[in-house]
């Protein structure tokens, strides 16, 4: 039986690479819908024209109007709520969308109780509690698509049997980026350059400054609290912020970890290849049959495995610390983020620049509850202010 696939964020890093993944299993999985913001459109038409979907979204208004020329045979959908609409278009949905702009995509599909196949982390840690009442849906099903907690996500199956209260801790790993080893003085004059220069994954830019950073890092420990430390015998296991570790793995052939009350652990582990999680997601509760990131254990001569140095990076520390507050606090810092490393790949502030801000931002959160999207929204419009102000005041 055929998979019906939405993608939302076509174009970009994640995009690609599942189309990728239906190119390689053409009689399992079936493009029906494709989005993207509209910048890169001449790609948007070109994917639109190779596997024929019935619907295509584009985020920007005019463009969505050229796509509509260029596109005669297909129905274009224009603006955000064109984007988000692809939620509910197919039996998975892949939300590739960067940054907190996905959060719609995210609860289109959760709400019309849809495989949600999610590759953006920011709609899930900024918008949280409101992402946690979506996935209550009836027949909705979120799966991970990030390498680390799609890898936890497999490493979990065992607590099918097990139990979950069984599970005693998540390890995430991290490759520890570009600056792996440096010290807080060495960082001091990074470039763009040296940031965008990822030793093992080859991803979008703003996902490769916050690697640089680990900010990245950060997030998706907010990420796996929110997919897998709700209470046991509901969605996740059971664990707080305290049971969630992160090791830095240079090699990135381990992608997480879940050790077991037993002392037991579990690791996923392939060669770094985002095609492997995304088929996963869109195969779940199966597998693909095509071997993406197959691992020569003739040429694999060590794995190793470090703390990360929470002084040269504080993002980490950062996201660990909005996690523990909870509530919009997590906004507050994505959002934060999302500004700074703009501002950063723009060459207005310096790479150790980022974490200031943030931390600014931070503190200015004022403790607040989300009760519905309309505050997750205005969270993210004041924490970028915030940011703005903060960088407008100290880089002039």
């Amino acid at each position: 039986m055929t998979t019906t696939v939405a993608l939302a964020g076509s174009t970009g890093s994640i995009g690609t690479q599942a189309l990728d993944v239906v190119a390689a299993e053409p009689d399992r999985f079936e493009v029906v819908a494709l989005g993207a913001s509209g910048r890169n459109l001449d790609q948007l038409v070109a994917q639109a024209e190779a596997v024929r979907p019935r619907v295509v979204a584009v985020a920007d208004e005019s463009a969505a109007r050229l796509a509509a020329e260029r596109l005669p045979h297909v129905e274009v959908r224009a603006g955000t709520a064109g984007l988000a609409s692809l939620g509910a278009e197919a039996d998975v949905c892949v939300n590739g969308v960067v940054g907190f702009a996905g959060l719609e995509v995210t609860l289109a599909a959760l709400l019309a109780g849809r495989r949600l196949a999610l590759a953006n982390k920011e709609s899930l840690i900024a918008g949280g509690p409101v992402v946690q009442e979506a996935r209550r849906t009836p027949g909705c099903e979120l799966v991970p698509v990030d390498s680390e907690h799609g890898a936890i996500h497999q490493c979990l199956r065992s607590r099918d049997v097990a139990g979950p209260a069984r599970v005693h801790r998540l390890v995430l790993t991290a490759s520890g980026g570009p600056f792996r080893g440096r010290t807080r003085a060495e960082l001091a004059t990074v470039s763009i350059d040296d940031a965008l220069a990822h030793p093992t994954w080859s991803m979008g830019p703003k996902i490769t400054v916050d690697s640089s950073t680990l900010m990245n890092k950060g997030l998706e420990v907010i990420e796996a609290h929110e997919l897998f430390g709700a209470p046991a015998g509901e969605a996740g296991v059971g664990i707080g912020y305290d049971d969630i570790e992160v090791v830095v793995h240079p090699q990135s052939i381990v992608h997480s970890m879940v050790t077991y009350t037993d002392g037991s652990t579990i690791a996923q582990l392939s060669v770094p290849d985002m095609r492997l999680p995304i088929g996963y997601a869109l195969a779940w509760p199966d597998r693909i049959a095509t071997p993406f990131g197959a691992i020569d254990w003739s040429s694999l001569s060590r794995l190793d495995f470090e703390p990360p140095d929470l002084d040269a990076f504080p993002c980490l520390g950062l996201a660990y610390a909005a996690g523990r507050a909870g509530g919009l606090a997590p906004a507050w810092l994505n959002a934060a983020n999302e500004e700074a490393v703009a501002a950063f790949l723009a060459g207005a502030i310096a790479w150790v620049d980022i974490a200031a801000v943030a931390a600014a931002v931070l503190d200015r959160h004022d403790g607040a509850t989300p009760r519905d999207v309309d505050d997750v929204v205005e969270a993210d419009r004041r924490a970028r202010a915030a940011a703005r102000s903060v960088m407008g005041a100290d880089h002039p």
